[in-house]
């Protein structure tokens, strides 16, 4: 028998209830105003309070959409704080045509704006109105409700990707049985999913995870960033230029979301034919692009929320940072890399980047796409800076289940059933950096190691935040219809860039020994990607053999091997094959031969196999570098300054996880990231058949 819902569970009661909480957020807001100066503010009495709070929400109801539009420029580039003006305006208005509702002028108007909003969420949140339904009311209802291009419903389900970026499979079990994720919990404990865990390449980044994932092919990605010999240039994954060359390369036409599906968020397409904020296709004219910028930020509710959200985050990393120092929290950054625009950073990646990704998959559902993936990159962000076990972490991992848990709710109201398929594209491992430990960084120690002058340059930046940010503005510039919407994000993208360049100077090092021209090539490349570093000889055409390495720089390989922050290093023998050289062994790879220690040890016992489809790639260099791991500690250490990263071998960088309905089977070991893709296009084609 379906349960009579409550007075308040029905859209009237839930109406007044909320009306309610907006009159007593608006009478506390006007007390605290009077009580700063009475001549601010005069309102006459509670009733005044309950009409005022009715003659703004009119108001916003006939003019917003108005003016939103006209200032939908600075809405989206503001990030809603345009809104909060608009917002006061209201408040304005209302003071100048109720009776009984006085305020002093503008600005007053603002903070009365700003203080109502605030406290409604707070208010709704101990309510718990904060904010179900709420937001049922404005992103399903409005949805369900559009009289145009409504979809064919049908029963063959669809299936939602929905990737939490750098979470690893130990991780999630943690946040899982502390309470963390229960509607995830609840989903393993009722049978309807199921959790299954994978294990990443040799490269365990998102690009090389992306490539497998979404085309069924990372083959010649051997890390972030890495220097190609044949073309005689730095490739990074962050390049918004090299992305699309990437996606060519391992794209055969029929990706992941090839189906019709739609990319959000991510660094590839996965060949969908619909995309938003997708970094390989923000310049691709032959996708059709799913801009809902201006229509998420246009929602008053949309641009109040992610504000006092985004605010928020702000003020909770300052205390997070705070509270670390105080209390001496080790391993820690310092104020450079959690200091200046990085709380700003966070708060796009933790609250902006999420909820425009979920407004839009609400839009993906309601008009019945086959299929999507996107990516959740708030945890990655806070565990690379703060810690892989941060309290921060965990609350943005409580945060994206309550979505995901919205999601799996309005599924109920769309034209085709859907199914979730929760995945990580990596893990990340944690210690204290390189350079924290040691005093210098890998290009520092390289050029230490080279017995004539040499130029050396290490780049060993690895915050991936600022790109995305990048990505986002180039998405709004490409395809955004606004003549003046795309001239303010083209400049604001300009000063992100100019900001990107400072901070790769800053972590840029080179030494010269004699004259070179500007543009001249150093000799030796060091870059870091995570806890893997690859060392490049660029006067060299070719892949250096370990003779070669040997007879140019003695010192290099055998003083790189025997530090005791390198794990191990890969190099290509002429005479042996691939070589694994550690600070007491060798393995060789050709003939899985260990001399003295194994330096694989405690790098998994499928090390070696991904070693060897390493050392096959064109891109292999001449050295590879994995930081030491100690499985006691589970620690490593990055190369970049991340406390929490990914990108090598060792700990659970290499763990992710992926979360299933219990119908579609995942038997057997999952090794590689192409093997995800395999397992998720024999899933569609599953749901496919079910017709």
């Amino acid at each position: 028998m379906k349960q009579k819902k409550s007075f308040l569970n029905r859209p009237l009661g839930r109406t007044l209830l909320v009306w309610a909480v907006q009159a007593l957020a608006f009478t506390l807001t006007s007390l605290l105003i009077n009580f700063i100066n009475p001549k601010y503010i005069r309102v006459n009495s509670l009733q005044t309070a309950v009409f005022a709070v009715a003659v703004i929400t009119l108001l916003n109801a006939l003019l917003w959409p108005i003016l939103s539009r006209i200032l939908l420029p600075f809405v989206v580039l503001s990030l809603g704080f345009i809104s909060l003006l608009l917002n006061g305006l209201m408040v304005w208005i209302a003071a100048w045509i109720l009776p009984g509702f006085y305020l002093a002028d503008y600005w007053i108007a603002f903070w009365m704006a700003l203080g109502i909003t605030a406290l409604t969420l707070i208010l709704s949140h101990f309510l718990t109105l904060n904010d179900d339904g709420t937001w049922e009311r404005n992103q399903v209802l409005r949805r369900m409700n559009k009289k145009k291009d409504k979809p064919i419903e049908t029963a063959v389900p669809g299936i939602l990707f929905l990737e939490i970026d750098g979470l690893s499979t130990p991780i999630f079990q943690q946040a899982l049985k502390d309470g963390h994720m229960p509607n995830m919990a609840k989903w393993i404990e009722d049978g309807s999913h199921v959790l299954t865990e994978w294990e990443t390449d040799t490269s365990s980044q998102t690009s090389a995870s992306q490539a497998g994932i979404l085309h069924g092919d990372n083959s010649n990605i051997p890390a972030f960033r890495w220097y190609d010999k044949e073309a005689g240039q730095i490739c990074a994954s962050g390049d918004m230029k090299y992305l699309p060359i990437m996606e060519e390369e391992h794209s055969n036409g029929d990706g992941l979301l090839a189906d019709g599906g739609a990319s959000r968020g991510n660094l590839l397409s996965g060949d969908a034919t619909s995309v938003m904020n997708t970094a390989s296709a923000i310049t691709d004219t032959s996708k059709f692009h799913t801009s809902d910028f201006g229509a998420f930020f246009a929602n008053p509710y949309n641009a109040s929320r992610t504000l006092m959200n985004f605010i928020g985050d702000i003020i909770q990393e300052k205390k997070e940072f705070r509270y670390a120092r105080k209390h001496n929290v080790q391993p820690i950054l310092d104020k450079h890399h959690r200091g200046g625009i990085y709380p700003l950073i966070r708060g796009a990646m933790v609250v902006l980047m999420m909820n425009l990704n979920i407004d839009t998959l609400l839009g993906d559902i309601f008009s019945g796409v086959p299929s999507a993936y996107a990516t959740f990159v708030g945890y990655d962000e806070i565990a690379h800076h703060s810690g892989v076990t941060d309290p921060g972490a965990f609350k943005v991992l409580h945060k994206l289940d309550r979505e995901f848990g919205r999601l799996a709710k309005a599924i109920e109201a769309a034209p085709r059933p859907y199914h979730l398929v929760i995945l990580s594209d990596h893990g990340q491992s944690s210690g204290a950096t390189f350079l924290q430990r040691y005093g210098v960084t890998l290009g520092d120690f390289v050029y230490q190691l080279m017995e004539e002058e040499s130029s050396v340059v290490g780049i060993n930046h690895g915050d991936e935040s600022n790109e995305q940010v990048t990505f986002l503005l180039s998405d709004i510039i490409h395809n955004a219809k606004s003549g003046l919407l795309q001239s303010v994000a083209h400049k604001s993208q300009k000063k992100v860039e100019k900001k990107q360049a400072k901070h790769k100077e800053e972590h840029t090092h080179e030494k010269k020994g004699g004259k070179k021209e500007e543009d001249e090539k150093p000799d030796i490349y060091a870059l870091a990607s995570g806890n893997l570093g690859l060392i490049s000889f660029t006067a060299w055409p070719k892949r250096m053999t370990l003779e070669e390495i040997e007879a140019e720089f003695p010192n290099v390989v055998p003083g790189l091997a025997k530090h005791e922050g390198v794990g191990f290093v890969m190099v290509d023998s002429e005479k042996d094959g691939p070589v694994v050289i550690g600070a007491k062994g060798f393995y060789y790879l050709d003939t899985d031969e260990v001399k003295g220690e194994n330096p694989l040890a405690g790098f998994g016992k499928r090390a070696p196999d991904h070693l060897r489809r390493t050392n096959s790639f064109p891109n292999c260099p001449d050295i590879l570098v994995n930081s030491f791991y100690d499985p006691e500690t589970n620690e490593g250490c990055a190369f970049e300054e991340l406390i929490g990263f990914h990108g090598g071998m060792g700990g659970w960088q290499t763990r992710p996880f992926i979360l299933h309905p219990a119908e579609f089977k995942a038997e057997g070991e999952i090794i590689g990231a192409a093997e995800v893709y395999r397992l998720g296009k024999e899933w569609l084609a599953q749901v496919a058949s079910s017709e």
